[in-house]
């Protein structure tokens, strides 16, 4: 009597879960059925060990406690949505989505200031880059923005319109709370995360898949400041 009572609990509990799958979002119900064989393992082997099957029951329990084990090892960070990365000069705050790798800005002084990038026209930005040429920093960042933009610009630029694609000079050191938001990292990311954001950040603007070298040289700079937490 027992044995049959564990086995239509199990039936039930298998029940309850094919009716929240079907329920289940997409997103849910992908992660759910990555742990689906290990707990239905588990729940075998507790049925088994309370009808008096200890020695299998046990060892079946052991055997899930192992998959599981092995699938949090493989399990990698994973960007939250609506992330962005931050970095920001005299003259300019720029932002990159981490998702959409979609770049915008504000500019925080002279011509246009207070007003996003993306309200202007090219013939104000070139305007803005113009009022530049002084701040070398400001000055790569919003080319890596034109850059992504408008990729014709440089050849549409007027001749004194130097290229400047060289490593990023800086204002002054940066420091860890700006390197968190250069790599669109909270305060006390671990060793893993902050890999993977650089990894992640480098695909988008890397120079030699058509990004910027002053970016990379920000984010590379980020990823060391804040690697050296770790050591």
């Amino acid at each position: 009597m027992a044995v049959l009572f564990y086995i239509v609990l199990a039936l039930l509990v298998l029940s309850a879960l094919g009716f929240a799958f079907t329920k289940a979002n997409p997103r849910h119900l992908a992660f759910g059925l990555k742990y689906a064989g290990p707990s239905l393992l588990a729940l075998f082997g507790l049925v088994l060990t309370l009808v008096g099957r200890a020695g299998v029951g046990m060892t079946l329990i052991g055997l899930s406690a192992a998959m599981f084990g092995r699938l949090g090892r493989s399990t990698t960070v994973q960007s939250e949505p609506g992330r962005y990365s931050t970095v920001r000069s005299a003259a300019l705050e720029m932002e990159l989505d981490l998702d959409t790798g979609d770049m915008n800005g504000l500019v925080l002084a002279g011509p246009f200031e207070g007003a996003d990038l993306a309200s202007l026209d090219e013939t104000e930005l070139l305007t803005l880059h113009e009022a530049l040429l002084s701040d070398e920093e400001s000055r790569q960042l919003l080319e890596a923005y034109l850059d992504r933009r408008i990729p014709r610009w440089r050849g549409d630029a007027e001749a004194d319109a130097d290229d400047g694609l060289g490593a990023a000079p800086g204002t002054g050191a940066m420091t860890e709370k700006e390197a968190y938001e250069v790599l669109g990292l909270r305060p006390g990311a671990s060793e893993a995360e902050i890999r993977q954001a650089h990894r992640s950040l480098m695909k988008r603007v890397h120079p030699d898949t058509g990004g910027s070298v002053f970016l990379a040289a920000r984010i590379n700079e980020a990823k060391d400041i804040l690697l050296r937490r770790h050591r």
